[in-house]
């Protein structure tokens, strides 16, 4: 029998490139199942446990309070984790970010006050938010440009997991001791998860450390550097958001209250449910055929599926056309993971992470206002926000056909950039 013939110095490069590789997605999967564990097993039941505190208007109150610091963090957040992301580099960068978290569980489970649980709630309540820049920075450091659209869809279904399983989780803790003490049970439990993924990240992800580079601080002067393309996509997507914020606190009163035959509110919860398993199933197959046929048809598909569902849920007046509605709401997802792939593709090289936090910080801080009048809209006429929600998904559709661009990438472009790469040791 002959002896294998020695590894070529190109085979033990493609070898040590794709250990790195896999090794770097563990350890990002791992810690966004286990944070993410944490924080819906424990933030979901946080409203049940304010109540327990405080009583009345206080209550009401502080639940307000939380809801909203939910919303604003999640937009002021972005930034400054793209920056972190850059000037620490990704995996200290993501370490910082799980100790934020870890210090907020301690507030909640030490101090017995609902004020504690807001403080606490500053540091862990939009941790997806600041960690976003950073996972997508490692992504597109770890997983080859035409392959990007799949990677972030991969990300997107594990995220999906921790979504589906703490809820359930929580809800045991709560059924075995109670609200208040089953809630700081749970915190305790997403503690101990969050010292778990901190230890996994840093024993599996590759120490860019080295690669930090001078961040950028001031958002004005990044926004100058935003390519032209990647604001296209950025205006576009801002009225897809208002199409979609517009009604989306009242899908569950026009389905349960408002429509000729409603629906109870299990049968709603199903119809969650068949939304969010339609997402499951597209992910992958499409992100195969947005790296392999170019992003932009794909996120432009997407956009149509936002625009249609107000009109679609306006003409759903009972439960069959209903499941039709809910269908096609889980399809807006179709080109997500595309669509942040390809701002990953149009941020320039070196600036990834803050010019992905910046794109959030500027999309999230203005759609906000889109909950706001779509109240408003909504104590008009249910009809005219849905019917206004459908024109900005018009708007978003046509600028995103008329100036959206992709950017294809060419083999030989691909074989160049992955070659230099692995002679710099990079990956």
């Amino acid at each position: 029998m002959s002896a294998l013939p020695p590894a070529t110095p190109s085979k033990r490069i493609w070898s040590s490139a794709f250990l790195h590789q896999k090794r770097s997605m563990i350890g990002l999967a791992g810690m966004i199942v286990l944070v993410g564990m944490g924080e819906h097993m424990a933030e979901r039941f946080l409203p049940l446990y304010l109540q327990q505190l405080v009583e009345g208007s206080t209550a009401v109150l502080a639940i307000g309070l939380l809801a909203g610091m939910d919303d604003l963090l999640s937009a002021l957040y972005s930034f400054p984790g793209g920056y972190l992301s850059d000037r620490l580099g990704t995996k200290r960068a993501l370490l910082f970010f799980n100790a934020l978290s870890i210090v907020g569980y301690l507030c909640v489970i030490f101090i017995r006050s609902w004020w504690a649980v807001l403080v606490g709630a500053a540091f862990f309540i939009s941790w997806s938010a600041i960690s976003l820049p950073a996972t997508m920075d490692l992504l597109s450091k770890v997983v080859p440009k035409n392959r990007r659209a799949l990677g972030v869809s991969v990300v997107s279904l594990v995220r999906r997991v921790p979504k589906m399983l703490g809820p359930v989780v929580g809800g045991a803790c709560i059924a075995l001791w109670g609200v208040e003490q089953g809630v700081r049970m749970a915190f305790i439990l997403a503690l101990v998860l969050a010292l778990a993924a901190s230890v996994l990240q840093q024993r599996f992800i590759t120490d860019d450390s080295k690669d930090a580079k001078a961040a950028e601080a001031s958002p004005s002067r990044l926004w100058r550097e935003m390519p032209g393309d990647l604001r296209n996509l950025l205006w576009s997507d801002i009225l897809i958001r208002f199409c979609e914020r517009i009604p989306d606190a009242f899908v569950v009163i026009w389905a349960t209250r408002y429509v000729l035959h409603p629906v109870s509110e299990f049968t709603f919860g199903w119809l969650s449910a068949l939304e969010n398993l339609t997402a499951v199933v597209v992910y992958i197959p499409v992100a195969y055929m947005a790296d392999r046929f170019g992003k932009k048809p794909f996120v432009l598909i997407t956009f149509l599926f936002f625009t249609c569902f107000p009109m679609v849920l306006l003409y759903s007046r009972s439960l069959e056309p209903l499941i039709a509605a809910f269908v096609l709401r889980g399809l807006k997802e179709f080109g997500e993971p595309t669509r942040k792939a390809l701002i990953m593709d149009l941020a320039p090289e070196g600036r990834k992470a803050a010019m992905f936090g910046l794109y959030y910080l500027v999309r999230d801080v203005l759609v906000a206002f889109a909950a706001f009048g779509g109240g408003l809209l909504w104590s008009i006429s249910p009809e005219l926000n849905l019917k206004v929600a459908f024109g900005f998904g018009v708007l978003g559709t046509l600028w995103f056909a008329w100036r959206g661009r992709d950017l294809m990438v060419q083999p030989a472009e691909l074989d160049s950039s992955t070659n230099a790469k692995q002679s710099n040791g990079e990956i």
